[in-house]
């Protein structure tokens, strides 16, 4: 009897984990992306860091794929409106800290296709007053208005803290603070329990997190946390570090959840950075010190890390060469979601969903960026690049590896016919997107 008790538990259980996984084959892929603020490509062990440790991205990597050339625009509200729109700065941005209304973000697509859908981290997309003015009296974009079916983020209409004792508003709730508490385990908290009651159902979540922005302050980690008054001036680049640890470890959870939900085989999870570190932070990367250039459009401004794990459909250990520009996630999205390619007129990307999953793929042969930042002193630019050459509207012509901080132009009109041809293709583009 006992024998026989035992052969009918295995095979119950056999039969449930079958249910499971010809369910999660059926299904549409869950879609998390996750996005630093400020986290240049050169602070992950993956690359090459020697200041941190960031040991679940590396291992999300080694399980994954490492994109190794993925450019943003040089600062945050260009790089998230392009990214949530698929399309280039020239054509939707209308300010710094709005997102338009008019647009059509990945989270609209994603509702569109079925999928539940979450944003928690940062928002800083409908724009305080100055911002607003700034823009002609233009006013952004609501979460709920944006295609998100529920929300938790910090710096909606109000600001207050985005670390310890966070001022957050929630889907339902409003704005509330939570005392003695740390933002970034509040969003993870809310993305888990998300995850937790959607997951027999497609569900697409966007964290933009709000590490590792500055002001630099102690993480939770750090026995200084308890007695930290975040209404204090302190912004600190030693605590950096920390920062990037906690982010790190943030991402682990998420991770971990997934797999205790029993979902990570159905589950595509992208990380990327929104543009290069703050510019108070020097790192050391392959035995060489990078200092961030966050705001300008050299390459530590500009080249941000993307990993892509997939469980079972992602070779493990991939290392991608190719260019990855940001308007390219809202279409690898959607053909992950759907199958289906958007049309050229929605999207100004290139779905890289093929890179991922070894089909056939035409890489892109160039990133292009319009930068018009509309906040601080930065300069509005137009450029097109390739992982070699990067070439200004104004006529300025850079060899990246030789000069990646860009010191010394080269003139167009003296270099081997090859790159004239290259410089060519990309005044083109250039004429193209006007």
């Amino acid at each position: 009897m006992k024998k026989l008790l035992y052969i009918c538990l295995i095979v119950l259980v056999w039969s449930c984990k079958s249910d499971r996984t010809d369910k999660n084959n059926n299904q549409s892929p869950n879609i998390i992306l996750i996005m630093a603020d400020d986290l240049g490509y050169e602070t992950l062990g993956v690359y090459g860091s020697n200041s941190y440790k960031t040991p679940n991205l590396d291992q999300l990597a080694v399980e994954g794929m490492r994109f190794d050339h993925c450019y943003s625009t040089p600062l945050c509200t260009p790089s998230r409106v392009q990214l949530m729109t698929g399309k280039y700065n020239f054509r939707n941005y209308i300010g710094f800290g709005l997102l338009d209304p008019k647009e059509k973000t990945f989270g609209h697509y994603m509702q569109e296709a079925g999928y539940k859908t979450l944003v928690a981290g940062k928002w800083q997309l409908l724009g305080n007053e100055h911002q607003q003015a700034l823009a002609g009296n233009k006013v952004g974009s609501l979460p709920e208005n944006a295609g998100f079916d529920d929300f938790c983020l910090w710096q909606v209409d109000q600001r207050g803290s985005r670390y310890k004792d966070p001022l957050l508003t929630i889907k339902g709730e409003g704005a509330k603070e939570f005392k003695g508490g740390f933002g970034p385990d509040v969003f993870v908290d809310y993305i888990n329990a998300f995850m937790s009651k959607n997951k027999d159902n497609p569900f697409f979540v966007y964290y933009p997190m709000v590490l590792t922005h500055d002001p630099f302050v102690p993480s939770p980690d750090n026995q200084e946390f308890g007695g930290f008054d975040p209404q204090s001036k302190t912004n600190d680049p030693k605590y950096f570090g920390e920062m990037v640890g906690y982010m790190d470890k943030l991402v682990g959870r998420i991770v971990n959840e997934t797999e205790s939900l029993g979902i990570s085989e159905n589950t595509l999870i992208l990380f990327i950075g929104d543009n290069g570190t703050d510019r108070d932070v020097t790192s050391i990367i392959n035995n060489e010190p990078l200092t961030g250039e966050k705001g300008y459009t050299t390459d530590a401004g500009t080249h941000v890390p993307f990993i892509a794990n997939w469980k079972g459909h992602i070779k493990k250990g991939t290392v991608n060469p190719n260019l990855i520009d940001f308007t390219d996630f809202l279409p690898s999205i959607m053909e992950a979601a759907t199958q289906k390619k958007l049309d050229k007129t929605e999207s100004d990307g290139l779905s890289f969903y093929p890179q991922l999953t070894g089909a056939d793929y035409t890489p892109r042969d160039w990133v292009f960026c319009h930068y018009d930042p509309n906040w601080g002193k930065f300069e509005p630019k137009r450029y097109v690049q390739n992982k070699t050459w990067k070439f200004y509207e104004n006529g300025e012509l850079y060899h990246l590896t030789n000069d990646p901080s860009e010191q010394n132009p080269l003139n167009a009109e003296e270099q081997p016919s090859e790159v004239k041809q290259l410089v060519h293709q990309f005044q083109k583009v250039l004429k193209e997107y006007q």
